[in-house]
């Protein structure tokens, strides 16, 4: 029998009507799950907003924990023109009187003028670094390192070789009207970065001056290059001690300041280093605004606004509001062991909402009398984690929740897997649903045949029974 390829002709009924209100029935599970998924993803990307400003309030306490947040300092110079300075970490408070005699240089060289493009002689030119003596030199610990020049090779040749051979000298060439000239400088400033060049030149004579050993220097002034600016040490005092380095830039010389030396000095110049209120400030106001911007996320998603009569997305959510409250709770908290034991004492204080702010002029009057009892308030090492420091308490709570087992991990990995069991059970009532579809066009279409079959029936008899009455 031939197949019904549109569902309802032989019956006459609207069967794709009653099939897709059929699957439909089948599919009603679809949108309470699906209005779910909604809601436990906008669950889930809160409590990201809350994990990561959790992360920024445990930086920001783990600053003012230890000694970085509270050993920032700052360093000024009377002229900066001569002497600049800067103070890193940990530099003591201080005041010191310094003058620069001599400022630390680079040797440099220059070679006879060739014709421009001209190529220069074969052989090999050796550069090593060490130390003058008047004519002396000596050797530094590094190898001399060699530089093969072909008899094609122009000055702009020589000077890319050296420049890519690591020698610790730099290669320039000069033009002018009278040609060109190879300028040489060592990379280094100091007596000890000075460099001597040797050749041997094809042309069988390294110390005249045509071919290859023009370039050379052996500090004797025979040769075809000379020293245009020998290499010496800064010198300079500080508080009348003197120093010698090789280098314009003190870096170690006073701990925690680097100082660079870029004029000789006709006065002392003075350099003072004073604790950088400034920074602890701004670190104890990012404290404070990391603790708002997470109360503030908790306060909106767990608030119900009276007015539009909306929930919040985590209105009654235990570890939301478990948050919250021990948050606020931990900062109307105590320390032990200091002048100021709570943040209340220097200036934070919590206002209605839960909301922390900062009173300037009774903060600074703590940083500025009191500095040790401020810094023991977030430092103390107490022995407990209830009356630790501020820095320290909070810092640790902030680890807590974040751990792999931490309470806000936990809260995220149990809505990640609520996501994923209502996708499957969607999957499953979108499979159930086309099978069932399958199955009553199927139903249906047995029916149409049925249906088809009984009335072509129906017809044949009627037309027999209208040729019996017409014979009789």
């Amino acid at each position: 029998m031939a197949t019904i390829s549109s569902p309802g002709i032989g019956s006459g009924l609207d069967v794709s009507s009653i099939v897709s209100q059929l699957v439909a029935l089948e599919k009603a599970p679809l949108a309470p799950l699906q209005t779910q998924a909604s809601s436990l993803k906008t669950k889930l990307s809160l409590y990201g907003t809350i994990k990561s400003q959790v992360s920024a309030l445990g930086d920001a306490a783990a600053k003012l924990a230890g000694t970085s947040g509270w050993n920032a300092a700052s360093a000024t110079s009377s002229n900066s023109a001569a002497i600049s300075v800067k103070a890193s970490a940990g530099a003591t408070p201080t005041t010191l009187s310094m003058q620069v005699q001599q400022l630390a240089r680079s040797q440099t060289t220059t070679s006879t003028s060739v014709a421009t493009d001209a190529t220069i002689g074969s052989g090999t030119l050796s550069i090593q670094l060490g130390q003058w003596s008047g004519s002396s030199f000596a050797a530094g610990s590094a190898d001399a390192v060699d530089i093969t020049v072909a008899d094609t090779d122009t000055l702009t040749d020589i000077a890319a070789k050296i420049n890519n051979a690591g020698a610790g000298v730099n290669a320039t060439v000069l033009k002018d009207a009278n040609g060109e000239r190879l300028l040489l400088n060592a990379k280094d400033t100091g007596l000890a970065n000075g460099f001597r060049i040797t050749a041997s030149d094809d042309d069988g004579n390294d110390a005249d001056a045509s071919g290859l050993s023009r370039l050379a220097f052996d500090g004797s002034g025979t040769t075809g290059t000379i020293q245009t600016q020998s290499a010496q040490n800064a010198l300079a005092t500080i508080n009348g001690a003197s120093i010698e380095t090789a280098s314009n830039q003190l870096s170690d010389t006073v701990p925690g300041l680097t100082l660079q030396l870029s004029q000789v000095t006709t006065s002392p110049v003075s350099i003072n280093v004073v604790i950088d209120n400034d920074t602890i400030r701004s670190n104890v106001q990012a404290f404070v605004s990391a603790y708002n911007a997470l109360n503030t996320t908790l306060a909106n998603a767990t608030k119900y606004d009276e007015a539009t009569q909306t929930a919040g997305t985590l209105q009654g959510d235990s570890t939301a509001v478990g948050l919250q409250n021990a948050l606020r709770s931990m900062m109307r908290s105590y320390t032990d062991g200091g002048s100021y034991t709570r943040l209340a004492d220097i200036g934070i204080s919590l206002q209605t909402g839960g909301t922390m702010t900062l009173d300037s002029t009774k903060f600074d009057k703590a940083l500025t009398s009191n500095f040790d009892g401020l810094k023991n308030l977030f430092t103390v090492n107490s022995g407990s984690t209830t009356s630790d420091g501020f820095g320290r308490k909070i810092k640790t709570f902030a680890q807590g929740l974040l751990d792999s087992e931490g309470t806000l991990t936990n809260r995220s990995d149990a809505l990640q897997k609520a996501i994923t069991r209502n996708s499957d059970e969607q999957t499953k009532v979108t499979d159930r649903a086309t099978r069932a579809e399958a199955r009553f066009l199927a139903q249906y279409n047995a029916m149409d045949a049925a249906v088809a079959k009984f009335n072509g029936l129906s017809s044949f008899v009627s037309q027999q029974i209208t040729l019996w009455n017409k014979s009789s």
